[in-house]
């Protein structure tokens, strides 16, 4: 048990270099956020190459703090600056791998496949990731609104249903993914860590992953340190396109094909966005069949289970 903010910090410190220093890659995927970030600063003394993502199309929140980073640590920085056509290639090959219609999963997850692509094409056998702190230190918005009493419970949910497809991607390109935060030394202390340090408030405002943040801010700079929590779709730019499908499916033809494919699969399409990746879905794997089974999706018909989100459309919460 640990007794003071300052003992919890030190353990944290020394458990996440550890982890950092058993990583064997020399490239990082590198956001910005404070994930990669703390990560960065660990292996700076390495001289790591570092990846980053932008949308050439889109608004992309990434590209100043990823260079911020790249030039407080010293590091050689890659911007693949991406367009649409190879975006909408890219989401082909993501839906292919991941076998799912996800539109959260695919908008955030096709950033994490060029990345691996990128890697893969400049010769690379392995790239380090961000994943897991989100989970283990409660760095999603939906848990740092939830009350007190709830989000013990509502952290050990989120962990036990936690996956991560950059792993699934790597194990399609062949690339190795190595996530310092699953390590599980990690994954222990972050379980021994109560929820109050993970949620709190600074200076008035409320945050997720607080103790990371508070125990790394003299050793990142201070506006990442406290940077609000920026998912991969906002932070390369991909959340553009919602916008892009919304205005080249016009509201006929989209209804036109909700209607066909609620009606013929018992399938409930919720956005264009979603119906452009369901189409591609269906291209490569076929339709879904309804399979009658407990707990499942009340838009796709797919298992659940124990999660409030639906893996295989994204719908949330259900």
């Amino acid at each position: 048990m640990y007794f003071s903010l300052e003992e919890v910090s030190k353990n944290l410190y020394k458990i996440l270099q550890e982890s950092c220093n058993s990583c064997k890659s020399n490239l990082i995927s590198l956001s910005g956020g404070l994930d990669s970030s703390i990560i960065a600063y660990f292996l700076k003394q390495r001289k790591p190459k570092t990846v980053a993502i932008i949308t050439e199309d889109f608004v992309s929140t990434d590209l100043t703090y990823c260079q911020m980073i790249s030039k407080e640590m010293l590091l050689p920085l890659s911007i693949y600056n991406v367009k649409t056509a190879t975006i909408l290639e890219a989401i082909e090959d993501t839906i292919k791998i991941l076998k799912n219609f996800n539109d959260i999963e695919i908008r955030n997850n096709v950033v994490m496949y060029l990345a691996i692509k990128w890697a893969k094409e400049k010769g690379e056998k392995s790239i380090i990731t961000g994943d897991g702190a989100d989970e283990l230190f409660a760095g999603y918005s939906f848990l740092i609104n939830k009350p007190e009493e709830e989000l013990e419970e509502e952290i050990k949910r989120v962990c036990s249903v936690m996956h991560f497809p950059t792993q699934k991607i790597g194990k399609a390109l062949g690339i190795s993914i190595e996530s310092p935060f699953l390590n599980d030394t990690v994954v222990k202390l972050a379980e021994k860590i109560p929820a109050n340090l993970k949620v709190r408030n600074e200076k008035e405002k409320r945050y997720g992953k607080w103790i990371l943040r508070k125990t790394f801010e003299k050793y990142i700079p201070r506006q990442i340190a406290w940077r609000e929590k920026s998912p991969m779709q906002d932070g390369a730019g991909t959340a553009g396109l919602t916008n892009l499908f919304n205005s080249v499916i016009t509201e006929v033809i989209f209804v036109e094909k909700k209607l066909t494919v609620e009606k013929e699969e018992g399938v409930i399409i919720r956005s264009r966005e979603s119906m452009y990746y369901y189409e591609i879905f269906k291209k490569l794997f076929g339709p879904l069949v309804d399979s009658h089974i407990e707990n499942a999706c009340p838009y796709c018909k797919h298992k659940v289970g124990n999660s409030k989100f639906c893996r295989m459309c994204g719908a949330f919460p259900i």
